[in-house]
Parts: structure tokens; C-alpha cells; sequence
């Protein structure tokens, strides 16, 4: 039976291997989330479902990236750990609301936000011609960030009700997420409209980090993929 299992082992691990090396993955992982912070999420009080529907699909696909990319077993039960009490979490938060439950949730969420950013970026920077799906996994990453620091700014608002000043003071958790989210990205690609504005000083710390990684993560990101292009051209 022993020598059975280890080939099925293989062609699972190939069939994850050849989707996440072209460009589907990348693909839905990069309309999912357009979906989320374009559509789901500004649309806070009808967008609950839309938004269960869409976590869903990322949360597998994070999963099957994290056992596609090439990393220690530890890595990948970590991730896999992360993803499945973050959903946990956030699932009992919204059933059960506690102030407890709604630092933990947000707090996990950022980490495995970062998790699954760190995925793409594997991903993104694998062995191969530089392709579309690779421009794609930079978009993502990108937008992974954003969503990370917006989860960062509601465990800090969790954590210090008042963190933040709201032209119009969300309503509920939904809005608290939508507002915040359009905080992060606006702060991300350094906007700033100035209709939410950080008040705390760990709100504001956050805030210029993440200013500054908007800034530097382009420049990286496509020196990064000049080099690999010029590498593969010169081995070619």
C-alpha cells in the first residue's frame, strides 16, 4: 500500500503545480479580489453574502497555493492553521460580537493576509519566463497589501475605540471594514482624502509605514522584474 500512495501524492502535487504555474490562478486570485475591495466591500450592507461567497474562493486558493509553492511542511501547516482560525474567528465574531473576538479576528486576519501576500510573491518569483501571470501576481501582492493594513487598522481601532475620526461614523463592523479598507488604499497609493483621519499615534505609525511601502513596492517590484527578464534573456 506504501508504495500506492506516493504516486497519487505526486500527481495531486503536479496537478496544483501546472494551475498555479500558469495563469489561472493568478488569474482568479486577482478578480476575486477586484470583486472584494471594488465591489463587496464599499457595498457594506448588501455585499454580506457576496463577500462569504468570495472569501470562500480565496480562502481556497490560498490553500492550494501553500501546498503548490515550494516551502518547508512547517510553512504550510502554518498557513493552512492561519487560514482556518482566521476564518473561525471571524465567523464567530459575526455570530457572536465581542470586543475580544473582533481584535482577534482582525488580528488574524492581517496575518494571514501577509501570509497569502508571501505566497504570491513565491509565486510571482518562481523559475521562468517572465510572463502576464507574473505582472498579475504583483497586482495582487499589492492589493493583498492594502487589505492587510486595513485589517491592521481595525484591530487598532478595536483595540483604542477612537483610533481613527470618521467624516460620518460607521454604523456597524461591515462599514467600519469598508471605511477602513478605502482608508488603506488611499493611504497605500498616497491620496489621502482626509475623510478618515488616523488619531492615535500606533494609527498614524501604521498609516506612514504603509505610505512608504506604497511608494517603494513599485520601484522594487519592477526593478525586481527587469533583472529576472534579463537573466532568463541571457540564459536563452
Amino acid at each position: 500500500m506504501g508504495e500506492l500512495r506516493e504516486p497519487r501524492i505526486s500527481i495531486h502535487n503536479l496537478h496544483l503545480s501546472e494551475f498555479w504555474s500558469g495563469d489561472l490562478g493568478l488569474t482568479l486570485v486577482t478578480i476575486s479580489l477586484v470583486v472584494l475591495i471594488f465591489a463587496i466591500t464599499p457595498l457594506a450592507k448588501s455585499g454580506v453574502l457576496g463577500r462569504v461567497f468570495f472569501d470562500l474562493i480565496m480562502v481556497t486558493l490560498m490553500i492550494s497555493g501553500s501546498l503548490a509553492i515550494h516551502q518547508s511542511r512547517v510553512a504550510k501547516v502554518l498557513v493552512i492553521v492561519a487560514v482556518f482560525a482566521s476564518a473561525s474567528v471571524l465567523t464567530a465574531a459575526r455570530l457572536h460580537p465581542t470586543p475580544f473576538l473582533h481584535q482577534l479576528g482582525s488580528f488574524l486576519a492581517t496575518v494571514t493576509l501577509l501570509l497569502y501576500c508571501r505566497i504570491v510573491l513565491l509565486l510571482m518569483f518562481r523559475q521562468g519566463p517572465i510572463t502576464w501571470s507574473r505582472i498579475q501576481g504583483g497586482v495582487c501582492a499589492y492589493l493583498l497589501l492594502g487589505m492587510a493594513w486595513a485589517s491592521a487598522f481595525e484591530f487598532v481601532e478595536y483595540v483604542h475605540a477612537g483610533a481613527f475620526h470618521f467624516v460620518s461614523a460607521p454604523a456597524n463592523i461591515d462599514e467600519l471594514s469598508s471605511k477602513l479598507t478605502y482608508f488603506s488604499f488611499s493611504t497605500l497609493t498616497t491620496v489621502g482624502f482626509g475623510d478618515v483621519t488616523p488619531l492615535a499615534i500606533y494609527a498614524r505609525s501604521l498609516a506612514i509605514a504603509e505610505a512608504i511601502v506604497g511608494q517603494l513596492y513599485p520601484a522594487v517590484l519592477m526593478g525586481a522584474l527587469v533583472a529576472m527578464a534579463l537573466q532568463s534573456r541571457s540564459k536563452s
